[in-house]
């Protein structure tokens, strides 16, 4: 009868799952910040045409007057009324061609669309309103 020199032993080692399980992690947490979804609800008009170029900056207007301002694919950051004038002057320091797009929710007043375009004209800022795509026939 031939006996082994060594006993195997029935554990199972954890440490490799638990290094991929941890390897996930660090990817997903790296690849949820480099997703910027637009997380803002708003309520836009419809309009008739659909725009052939993107914004390079946007001011949203939310239904409760609440200001938001992004530049390119920045984070999106709350803004007062008062800060408008400065982020335009900002965008507009970092490209003088570009344009802003300004996404009003459609049950805001309108003079908040107009003191916003109005800072835009004195400045002589290129600003567009964003609107809902045509509908589809």
């Amino acid at each position: 009868m031939i006996k082994r020199r060594t006993k195997t032993i029935g554990v199972f080692s954890m440490s490799s799952m638990t290094d991929i399980i941890f390897l996930l992690l660090i990817f997903f947490m790296l690849t949820s910040t480099i997703v910027v979804p637009n997380a803002i609800k708003v309520n836009l008009p419809q309009g008739k045409e659909r725009a052939h170029t993107q914004p390079m900056a946007r001011i949203t207007i939310q239904k409760d007057l609440t200001y938001y301002a992004q530049w390119g694919k920045e984070e999106v950051r709350q803004i007062d009324e008062s800060e408008v004038a400065a982020f335009l002057a900002e965008c507009s320091a970092k490209d003088a061609e570009m344009f802003v797009a300004l996404y009003a929710d459609e049950d805001i007043p309108y003079s908040e669309v107009v003191k916003v375009l109005n800072i835009a004209n004195e400045n002589k800022y290129k600003m567009v309103l964003a609107t809902r795509p045509p509908k589809s026939n």
